[in-house]
């Protein structure tokens, strides 16, 4: 179906309006750091506001205020699990992954892969989108506690850069 009505129209548009005034409110309040993707914890966060700003927009069985409330509790957990990981290392620890060291010299730790699940071919596509042609040059590859790969050429890690 392509239109309903007017009303569910203005419904969006009204709705869509002050949720997303609510959640620029929201980000200023709780900071930088509730949208930050440092990690895998801090993504689902990140993606679970997009969820829920959108529910409130397009979904007609969410009020307005709940969605708000929804959205400032998601802001809020973040918050307390970022104070908490800062606070205590048992709190960082459950939140958190470390970072891996895949690649060491050149060399694929293959007991790391298979820990990580990350494959040599992915390996391989993130040396060259680093914009190297094989890992005769890499120092090491990490994989990040977001699940990004960093790529340290020897030249880098010559220069004083500290792996994991």
């Amino acid at each position: 179906m392509f239109f309903d009505s007017w009303q569910g129209l203005l419904r969006v548009v009204v709705v869509g309006t002050l949720a997303y005034g609510a959640v620029i409110a929201i980000l200023r309040i709780s900071g930088k750091r509730t949208l930050a993707k440092m990690n895998a914890f801090d993504l689902v966060v990140t993606v679970a506001l997009g969820s829920t700003l959108a529910t409130i927009v397009l979904s007609k069985d969410v009020a307005l205020l709940e969605g708000v409330v929804a959205l400032g509790l998601l802001a809020l957990l973040q918050c307390l699990i970022a104070v908490a990981s800062v606070k205590w290392k048992w709190a960082e620890r459950a939140a958190k992954s470390d970072a891996r060291t895949l690649v060491s010299d050149g060399v694929i730790d293959l007991a790391a892969l298979r820990a990580e699940r990350v494959t040599r071919e992915e390996i391989l596509a993130a040396v060259r989108s680093a914009g190297f042609g094989d890992l005769d040059a890499i120092a090491a590859v990490v994989l990040e506690t977001d699940g990004s790969f960093s790529v340290i050429s020897k030249h880098q890690a010559g220069s004083g850069s500290a792996l994991p």
